[in-house]
């Protein structure tokens, strides 16, 4: 028998296998805990008009900005082998300024407190 094959054989035995422990073997006894909505801690007979507070975006926009700056800096290291190193550097440098300069004006005018 062919080694693709072989493997072939085996992943599709060891799926169903699987799939079919996955259904047999959780215990099926509904509460009501488990019968309520999941509604994260809110009423859910409540208005659905509360007011939500701007700073969780802002700390969602601060974290995908660094997120964002990894990705950025991440050819840095192949960015090395080009002719000239020091304007990848240069580059690199120069977000990392603006991202701290970012951080601190933020920091200074308080947008990083949680609670006021």
């Amino acid at each position: 028998m062919n080694l693709l094959t072989t493997i072939i054989l085996i992943t599709t035995a060891l799926s169903a296998i699987l799939a079919i422990v996955s259904f047999w073997l959780p215990m099926m006894t509904p509460d009501q805990e488990k019968l309520s909505p999941y509604e994260c801690g809110f009423d859910p007979l409540g208005s659905a008009r509360l007011p939500f507070s701007l700073r969780f975006f802002l700390v969602a926009i601060l974290f995908l900005l660094f997120d964002l700056e990894i990705v950025l800096l991440l050819p840095l290291p192949w960015g090395n082998h080009l002719s000239s190193p020091l304007l990848t550097f240069t580059w690199a440098t120069t977000v990392l300024v603006l991202l701290t300069l970012g951080l601190a004006y933020e920091w200074m005018q308080g947008g990083l407190e949680w609670a006021e």
